[in-house]
């Protein structure tokens, strides 16, 4: 809530997301989804059962990894295919650093960015 309740900018909200993007081309590595998605193959423990959990197709969800991999040039995350066990999917040690990070740097945004935004809607509530 951006204002109390009866002013103009009650049902407002200010939001943002953390991507990282390629120096020279500006195109994304790892958005939001990305990092979703890796956050849930941590703790779900396969692809399929992630992308599931995000309500997008197994196909969108290894390209999304394919294409974060290959610009990162190194492995996010490693298939192993079904036998009579089934197949699963884990982060690599490169992967479960990135999430770990990302989730400390989000927490500190997150904190951040509450601040500045209760300050910016108090200015323009005044």
């Amino acid at each position: 809530m951006a204002g109390s309740k009866g002013s103009k900018y009650y049902d407002i909200f200010l939001d943002f997301s953390i991507d990282l993007k390629h120096k020279e081309d500006g195109n994304p590595i790892l958005t939001e989804e990305h990092f979703e998605l890796l956050l849930n193959v941590g703790e779900v423990g396969s692809l399929m059962a992630a992308a599931e959990k995000m309500k997008i197709s197994y196909r969108k969800a290894w390209e999304l990894v394919r294409q974060s991999e290959k610009t990162l040039a190194f492995q996010l995350i490693e298939k192993h295919r079904g036998g009579k066990d089934g197949g699963n999917s884990v982060l690599t040690a490169e992967g479960a650093r990135l999430i770990e990070a990302y989730k400390e740097l989000r927490v500190e945004f997150d904190a951040s960015v509450k601040r500045i935004v209760k300050d910016f809607f108090k200015k323009i509530n005044e």
